[in-house]
């Protein structure tokens, strides 16, 4: 399974695949990576409490019956933690704290030991929270904008674990972003069970950041629902210690699907009411009454302006080819997944494999949303 397989990269790092496992306090450290997360493409472990107000916070979580990782010299740990870690995937580490010193230093730690920091601004844990420390950052975004942003300066590649739905998701995603982090991840919680599906869909049409989606997976059809609303990656929790071998499944399910279609994350078409943004580059000429309209209203463009850049991004490629499809040309063309003999039957002559095919629809969603009419820039 090699690392071009899927192509994700962020900075200099790039994934073997799109399944990670996520930080759990107390649970996943070194030694549990190593049983149970040797095929995972990302390993996040921790959180780690790096000052004295939060391993104070999490002693008193302990005594409630709470699992954390508690140490005199949690910076050590950290190094150590990493020294001790066997595997070729990407690491993280998860991280507390209510000051920024220790987080300044604990960047620099994993950046030499070419590892990623992951800031926590997730934990709901009363002890933690009262410290300003976990969810509370997203009550105050203007602090945790100014901490991505220092840690930064390390040159660190920096993660935010966040938590859907305790303030506005959108405002959230684009103050990360703005802010400089690298990679979000978004525990897409909800009332009731399961993932907030809808959640990662708003997310991924908000930012380009690197998207990890977190949340009830235990199994992969959850995993690529998650994957067709637009993360990048998906991470396993709690589903891991119920079924040891899931990450192990996923990375297999998934491996399969993107030797297949190869756009293990494709989105669901736009006209579905379900799909994200990068859906567009399914979408027909915008003829006719359909969500496209609305949906290329949102990047501020015009139907003429819509068709020109796709027509733009075809020029030269097998997308030019398609006379006898609906409109012509391969470039307005649906998911693969979906039966149409009209573009089955143009792939068939050109010698376009379907995996082909759906790399190219991939290129020109991100074509169209990096546009510098899309951006302004």
């Amino acid at each position: 399974m090699s690392d071009d397989l899927f192509d994700i990269k962020v900075g200099n790092f790039y994934f073997k695949n799109p399944i990670a496992l996520a930080p759990m306090g107390g649970i996943t450290d070194s030694h549990f990576a190593n049983e149970f997360a040797k095929d995972a493409g990302l390993v996040i472990l921790g959180g780690y409490n790096l000052d004295a107000a939060t391993q104070q916070a999490a002693s008193e979580m302990v005594k409630r019956g709470r699992k954390e990782f508690i140490s005199d010299e949690p910076l050590k740990l950290i190094g150590n933690e990493l020294k001790s870690i066997k595997t070729d995937s990407v690491v993280a580490i998860n991280v507390r704290s209510s000051t920024l010193e220790p987080l300044i230093e604990a960047a620099k730690i994993t950046k030499g030991a070419n590892a990623i920091i992951e800031i926590d601004a997730h934990c709901r844990q009363p002890e933690m929270t009262k410290l300003g420390v976990g969810e509370a950052l997203l009550h105050d975004l203007t602090k945790l904008q100014s901490m991505i942003r220092e840690v930064k300066t390390t040159g660190a590649i920096v993660s935010v674990k966040v938590r859907a739905n305790v303030i506005d998701n959108v405002k959230m995603a684009k103050a990360i972003e703005d802010a400089g982090s690298d990679i979000l991840h978004i525990d897409a919680m909800k009332e009731g069970s399961g993932a907030d599906m809808e959640t990662i869909r708003q997310i991924r049409d908000a930012t380009r950041l690197l998207l990890i989606g977190n949340n009830s997976v235990t199994d992969f059809e959850t995993a690529k629902e998650m994957f067709t609303r637009g993360a990048d990656i998906v991470s396993v929790g709690r589903g891991g210690i119920e079924n040891p071998s899931l990450i192990t499944l996923l990375v297999k399910e998934v491996t399969l699907l993107q030797k297949d279609i190869g756009w293990y994350n494709s989105p669901k078409h736009v006209c579905r009411g379900e799909g994200d943004l990068r859906g567009l580059t399914f979408c027909c000429l915008p003829v006719k009454s359909c969500p496209v309209h609305s949906n290329i209203k949102k990047i501020g463009l015009s139907a003429k302006e819509f068709a020109d850049i796709k027509m733009e991004f075809a020029k030269g490629t097998p997308l030019e080819y398609g006379d006898s499809t609906c409109f012509g040309s391969l470039v307005w063309c649906c998911k693969i997944t979906k039966m149409c003999p009209l573009r089955d039957g143009v792939l068939e002559t050109i010698g376009l494999p379907d995996a082909e095919y759906m790399k190219l629809k991939k290129q020109l969603a991100d074509y169209i949303l990096d546009h510098p009419k899309v951006t302004g820039k």
